[in-house]
């Protein structure tokens, strides 16, 4: 169980959201702690299978400055996500209309911006991200009327994942280059899904 600097459980932190799903366990969503929580999360994004989260290669330091920063924020928030205790994956949401995603679509009133990364699995569970996003669905939905995701192009499981959960493909796009003092992220080319209640 992860622990937070003061050595008392993360999961004693009030959670985001907090769902029994039929057959699949309790999905708690916490915000992520940057500090307690950056070693779990740079195993998972430097994993090969997390190449197009696009964080390869950065350190546990790096890691907690890049969450600490997301924290910072009104607009963006992470959240790290568990079955049953079990940490199962990094959820993450934002404003459209603050991010540069609001320059490939036109964004409405009610829409939230979503990016999900599984945890690796050591047994892959047939039906785990479709029970997973009943959860991660009905809490990134909550007062929302849209969700948007824009996974990279030729992430060809994400894209596949998400029509599974209900999202409608979506055009190609090209997400601009974000060059600021506090974060660097690089042009990509992704594909727009979109969910709609």
């Amino acid at each position: 169980m992860t622990t937070t600097e003061s050595g008392q459980p993360a999961q004693s932190r009030q959670p985001a959201h907090l769902q029994t799903v039929e057959g699949f366990g309790t999905v708690r969503i916490d915000p992520v702690d940057p500090e307690a929580d950056a070693a779990l999360i740079h195993g998972w994004v430097n994993e090969d299978r997390a190449r197009f989260w696009g964080m390869g290669g950065t350190t546990v330091d790096q890691v907690r400055d890049i969450y600490a920063h997301l924290d910072s924020l009104t607009t963006h928030h992470g959240f790290l996500v568990r079955r049953d205790g079990e940490p199962v994956a990094l959820f993450q949401t934002y404003e459209p209309e603050a991010d540069r995603v609001s320059e490939c679509y036109e964004v409405q009133p009610g829409d939230i911006g979503v990016h999900i990364l599984i945890a690796p699995a050591a047994t892959p569970e047939p039906g785990f991200s479709a029970k997973l996003f009943v959860a991660l669905n009905d809490f990134a939905m909550t007062g929302r009327t849209r969700a948007v995701a824009e996974p990279d192009a030729d992430n060809e499981k994400a894209l596949a994942r998400l029509v599974r959960a209900g999202f409608e493909l979506g055009p190609e796009v090209v997400l601009p280059e974000v060059d600021l003092p506090e974060v660097f992220i690089p042009e990509k080319k992704a594909r727009l899904a979109f969910l709609t209640r």
